[in-house]
């Protein structure tokens, strides 16, 4: 194969040259990002390696190492994990498909926006860590060859926005990077000497000293000469010789007592282990005897995955048997709606050789996942009771799983609602702050019946509803939905404490106190007075509306459209419609103020014809301004725009 040259793509070339001229001050991290792709790297051929011991070549050895060159100004760093072939390479290392680049680079845009310092860790939570490469870089040299392939490729670019590609040779599996050092990180003068033993040393105890595989080096060491008896000969010369020295201390934190084990110790393993850059919000680190026995060391991060609610989020626990690795990402252990938990679990019990379908049917990890679960659920009710600011921080990075959870219990079946309804918080109306169920149904009186809520895209938008304006004069609490999860989540728990839930915008409030029930009579009787208008409006809007109706809950708005009680909401509807699911549709219901002055210009234009143009005109403007009100843009913008001006001439 002769030698190419390819184009990164767009947002790759941004990336690099972000890098060249780094945005950022702490350049050592490229060595932990380089280090963690070969961990990885190994990883995955381990994996690989339980079905198919072949691809091993007579070599389970695993290692990654270190070779730093004062002469050549280079540094180099490889792995005998899986490798690359020439696909993978293109795909891994030219464009934008595996490495998160553009989520990267709108964070770092965001970053810039809010003037706040740019995060070193950003480059490892995005998945761009090779890139980091070229902030220390002239030139970066790939070499790498795939486990049972024989073919190699190098892969090779100075950071100018393109990259050459061609086959050599590679005597054995794995991949080495090669980094040509820029002149300011090398020799003796420079501030960050990435030619110098001690210097790497140093960075892989502070960044990657719990990586499971050894990290090594060769060191020049002088020895003096001994005779037989270990004493050191006089007068002889000291003798120079290389020593292969592992760098990094492997010991599984696991497997330590807690108490030999500080906060900083967790946090470390973290970062290196799971890829997370900041303090982990919770840890759990328990040890089980008894009918199975296990230990698990699980991590609430600080921050929710920027991908965590897309398909192309891989949530799961790592599985070790007796410290030895088996498994990444084991999705059956933990619940969907803890799919942010990262974390392992060591047990004795497990085969190395478990395969994907018998996990799904092994009692012994089914206990240990229900204990997991127990643990978390239990940690988080004591946050929510004992430290609510701690609460509230998780609740806002990974409230949405646990409301997710809910939901997707009405078609599991398990009986998730039970274990999760009492976690839930929602902004409510009372404060502007966070409140749970339990804290909502303590302070309701006694004269409520229900649990109301109201949806919108954030509490300035809810608290200007028509829909607000009886519940706000009566002091009732609302409860704001403010993500189109909650009111799905609301439909599958139902009832709490036995209280129904009253969306303000769906059916009746069915408020019971003497007030309400007098206008909700006064109300009847408007209905009968004029049920001839009613009729017509509804005639005169056709299909647009299931039904009119003259209304108990305005007070100083003109109209309203609320749903039927028994089908989807409106904001659900706007749901399906963005997931590209119209068939779920509300039946809209118009709700007319009989005691605004519109109303009473809609009688005169009704008595004056219910066929004249003025009346259908009136009807479409109030069924329009109804659904701009609750976010619906018009089916006719212009034709509702031409009816305006000619009512504003007339």
């Amino acid at each position: 194969m002769a030698k190419e040259t390819h184009e990164f793509q767009a947002e790759t070339k941004q990336l690099l040259n972000l890098m060249i001229n780094s945005i950022y001050t702490n350049r050592e991290i490229f060595l932990r990002e380089l280090i963690s792709n070969a961990s990885d790297a190994i990883d995955k051929l381990h994996f690989a390696s339980l079905t198919n011991k072949e691809i091993l070549e007579g070599n389970n050895d695993y290692e990654i190492f270190l070779v730093p060159d004062k002469d050549s100004h280079t540094l180099t760093i490889s792995d005998n994990g899986i490798g690359m072939n020439r696909e993978e390479m293109v795909e891994n290392l030219g464009t934008i498909a595996k490495s998160g680049t553009k989520a990267f680079l709108e964070q770092l845009k965001k970053e810039k926006e809010e003037n706040t310092e740019f995060s070193d860790n950003l480059i490892g939570q995005f998945g761009v860590g090779f890139y980091s490469a070229f902030m220390v870089a002239e030139k970066v040299t790939v070499v790498s060859r795939r486990a049972g392939e024989k073919e190699a490729f190098r892969w090779e670019s100075a950071g100018d926005g393109s990259y050459t590609l061609e086959e050599c040779e590679k005597d054995s599996r794995g991949t080495t990077i090669t980094i040509t050092l820029g002149k300011d990180f090398y020799g003796d003068k420079a501030e960050e000497n990435y030619t110098d033993n001690w210097t790497l040393q140093s960075l892989v105890k502070k960044y990657s000293d719990y990586v499971r595989y050894p990290i090594k080096m060769n060191f020049e060491v002088e020895e003096t000469p001994k005779d037989k008896d270990g004493k050191v000969i006089e007068g002889a010369e000291t003798i120079k010789k290389t020593e292969v020295r592992t760098l990094n201390s492997m010991q599984p934190l696991w497997t330590k007592n807690k108490s030999e084990i500080t906060k900083e110790d967790y946090s470390k393993f973290l970062k290196n282990q799971f890829h997370e850059w900041e303090e982990p919000m919770e840890v759990f680190h328990n040890k089980a005897e008894g009918t199975v026995e296990y230990t698990s060391l699980l991590y609430i991060p600080a921050k929710a995955p920027f991908n965590l609610y897309h398909t192309d989020y891989e949530p799961g626990i790592q599985l070790y048997s007796r410290h030895v690795f088996i498994m990444d990402k084991c999705k059956d252990l933990l619940p969907d709606y803890l799919g942010f938990v990262k974390g392992l679990v060591d047990s004795p019990d497990l085969s190395l050789n478990i395969s994907r379908e018998l996990l799904q049917q092994s009692k012994e990890l089914k206990t240990i996942g229900k204990n997991m679960e127990k643990t978390i659920l239990k940690s988080l009710e004591k946050k929510l009771s004992k430290d609510r600011e701690g609460y509230e921080k998780f609740w806002a990075e990974f409230g949405k799983s646990l409301k997710i959870g809910i939901y997707n219990s009405m078609f599991t079946g398990n009986d998730i609602i039970n274990k999760l309804k009492e976690l839930l918080l929602f902004v409510s109306s009372k404060d502007g702050k966070n409140v749970s169920l339990k804290e909502y149904v303590e302070r309701m009186p006694e004269s409520q019946k229900k649990i109301y809520y109201a949806t919108g895209t954030d509490q300035a938008t809810i608290e200007k509803l028509p829909q607000m304006e009886l519940l706000k004069e009566k002091g009732i609490e609302v409860l704001y939905l403010l993500d189109p999860v909650d009111e799905f989540a609301i439909e599958a728990i139902r009832t709490y404490a036995d209280k129904e839930f009253q969306s303000i915008s769906r059916g009746d409030l069915d408020l019971d106190d003497a007030e309400s029930q007098e206008v909700k009579k006064e109300t009847e009787e408007l209905a009968k007075t004029n049920d001839d208008l009613i009729k017509d409006i509804k005639e005169a809007l056709g299909d647009k509306v299931a039904e009119v109706k003259v209304s108990a809950r305005l007070k100083s708005s003109a109209v309203c459209l609320v749903a039927d009680a028994q089908g989807p909401s409106l904001s659900m509807e706007h749901t399906f419609a963005a997931m590209d699911n119209p068939m779920f549709k509300a039946k809209r219901i118009l709700e007319i103020n009989p005691h605004h002055a519109l109303f009473e210009r809609l009688k005169t234009l009704h008595n004056a014809g219910k066929d004249s143009q003025d009346f259908k005109d009136y009807c479409d403007l109030l069924y329009t301004q109804a659904l701009i009100i609750e976010g619906i843009m018009p089916e006719n913008p212009v034709d509702f725009a031409n009816k305006i001006a000619e009512l504003m001439a007339k």
